[in-house]
C-alpha cells in the first residue's frame, strides 16, 4: 500500500504547470539543463518533481543570476530559475493566482490575466485630458527591495495552504549564484525573471500601494503597471503634498522612490506653463506630453498624448543594428524576413497602438539597413545607395507581404492619437 503524501499535489498540477513552462521557453538555470534536456526524461523528472513537492522535501537550487541591458541605460539583473523549478512555480502559480485575482484593484495592469499594457496606457491618457498634474513614481530596485516578513504576512492573509507558503519562503530565500558560480544569500527581494515573482509583487504592492491609496487618497485615480505606476492629481500643490506622504509610505514598507526618476509632471493639454520644468514623462515605453494630433474630423489639435519614446526607439535602432543576418551577403531576403519578422511585428503591434507615425523612423531605419545589405550582397548595386533603394522598392512592390513592415510603411501612418 502507498504512502499517503503529506501534501495534496496532483500530478495533473505538475504536468500542467510543465506545458506552461515550455510554452514559454526561457534559458537554463544553474544546472545548465534546458527544456529539451529535460525532456529526455520526462516522465522520470516529473515525477520527481512531484514526489518532493508533495512529501515537502523540495528545496529550489540557486537562481542563476544574469544581467539585461535596461532602456534607459545600466544593466538589470534578472533570476534565471532551473526548468524544474520554474515548474514548482507555475505549481503554485496556478493555485494562488485565482484567490489574488480577486483582491488586485481594477487599476493593477501589469502581470495579471486579461490585462495589458496598452489598457494601462489608454487609462493614462485619457485621465491626463482631465488632471493637469501627474506624479511619475519610480521604486528604486524594487524587486531587490521587497521586504520578506512583509511578503509572508500578506501572503498568510489570503492562504493557510502550508506547502504553498513553505515554498514560497523558500523561493525567497533561495540564493543567487553569480556567473563566476559564487553563491549570496538572499534577505530580501524576489529575483526578476521567476515564475512566481510577479504574482508577489502585485501582492506586495497592492498593500503597499494599492490598499494604501484607496484609504488616504480615494480621489486620486492611479494606473500601476507592476512597478511602473503614474498617479494624476489636480493641482500642483495636491501633487508636492502627496509626493511627500508617498516617500512615507514607502519608507514603511522598506522601498525608496527614485529621487531623480520620479517627478511632478504637469500635462495640460497645450502645457502653457512654459515655467515648469517638466512637461512630459515616459510610461511603459511611450511618452506622454503635448502633441499635434490629427482628430477625426480632419482638423488638428494639440492634445497630451502617448507615442514611441526616444529610449525605446534607441532600442528599437540598437537592436536593428545588431541583427548580424543583416551583415550577411549569403542569406537570402527570404531568410532574413523569416528572421526579424516576428520581432518586427511584435514592435508594430506593441508600439503602433497610440500615435503609430512614431514609429516610422525606426522602420524606415530598417529599410535602410535592408539596403546596406543588398549592397553587400550584389556587386553591381555596392557603388549606388539609389540603385539599391530602387531594387529593393520593385522587391516591395512585387511582394508587399515579405516584411512585416513594408505593408506599415505602405499606409502612410498619421499622426492620429490612435
Amino acid at each position: 500500500m502507498t504512502q499517503a503524501k503529506p501534501y495534496d499535489i496532483a500530478m495533473r498540477e505538475v504536468w500542467t504547470a510543465y506545458q506552461r513552462v515550455r510554452a514559454n521557453g526561457g534559458a537554463a538555470g544553474v544546472d545548465a539543463q534546458s527544456i529539451a534536456d529535460f525532456e529526455k526524461d520526462l516522465s522520470g523528472n516529473l515525477y520527481k518533481l512531484w514526489n518532493r513537492m508533495s512529501s515537502g522535501s523540495y528545496f529550489p537550487p540557486p537562481v542563476r543570476r544574469v544581467e539585461i541591458p535596461k532602456s534607459g541605460g545600466g544593466m538589470r539583473p534578472l533570476g534565471i530559475p532551473t526548468v524544474a523549478d520554474r515548474i514548482a512555480q507555475s505549481v503554485v502559480k496556478a493555485r494562488l493566482e485565482p484567490v489574488l485575482e480577486e483582491l488586485f484593484h481594477p487599476d493593477s495592469y501589469g502581470y495579471r490575466p486579461r490585462r495589458s499594457a496598452h489598457q494601462a496606457l489608454a487609462t493614462v491618457r485619457q485621465r491626463c485630458w482631465r488632471y493637469a498634474w501627474v506624479v511619475d513614481v519610480d521604486i528604486k530596485g524594487f524587486f531587490d527591495n521587497i521586504d520578506h516578513s512583509l511578503m509572508m504576512r500578506a501572503l498568510r492573509k489570503h492562504t493557510d495552504c502550508p506547502w504553498m507558503l513553505l515554498y514560497i519562503e523558500r523561493w525567497l530565500q533561495a540564493p543567487v549564484a553569480s556567473a563566476t558560480g559564487v553563491l549570496e544569500k538572499r534577505s530580501k527581494g524576489t529575483p526578476q525573471g521567476g515564475v512566481i515573482s510577479p504574482l508577489l509583487a502585485n501582492l506586495f504592492l497592492h498593500y503597499a500601494f494599492d490598499a494604501w491609496m484607496g484609504r488616504a487618497y480615494p480621489a486620486l485615480p492611479f494606473a500601476r503597471y507592476a512597478d511602473d505606476i503614474v498617479v494624476h492629481c489636480r493641482t500642483l500643490a495636491e501633487a508636492e503634498q502627496y509626493h511627500a506622504a508617498l516617500t512615507r509610505r514607502m519608507t514603511e514598507c522598506g522601498l525608496e522612490l527614485h529621487p531623480d526618476k520620479t517627478r511632478i509632471v504637469y500635462c495640460k493639454q497645450n502645457a502653457r506653463r512654459e515655467d515648469y520644468p517638466h512637461v512630459s514623462f515616459d510610461f511603459l515605453g511611450y511618452t506622454f506630453r503635448p502633441r499635434v494630433t490629427k482628430g477625426r474630423g480632419g482638423a488638428y489639435f494639440v492634445g497630451f498624448n502617448p507615442a514611441l519614446s526616444r529610449t525605446a526607439r534607441n532600442s528599437i535602432n540598437t537592436t536593428i543594428r545588431e541583427w548580424r543576418i543583416l551583415h550577411n551577403p549569403t542569406v537570402t531576403l527570404a531568410e532574413i524576413a523569416q528572421f526579424i519578422n516576428p520581432v518586427v511585428r511584435g514592435w508594430i503591434h506593441y508600439y503602433g497602438k497610440f500615435f503609430p507615425s512614431a514609429l516610422r523612423p525606426a522602420l524606415t531605419h530598417l529599410d535602410e539597413r535592408l539596403v546596406k545589405w543588398t549592397r553587400r550582397k550584389y556587386k553591381r548595386l555596392r557603388r549606388s545607395f539609389k540603385r539599391a533603394r530602387n531594387w529593393l522598392r520593385r522587391i516591395r512592390c512585387a511582394e508587399p507581404q515579405l516584411f512585416a513592415h513594408w505593408a506599415v510603411l505602405a499606409t502612410g501612418w498619421t499622426r492620429r492619437a490612435v
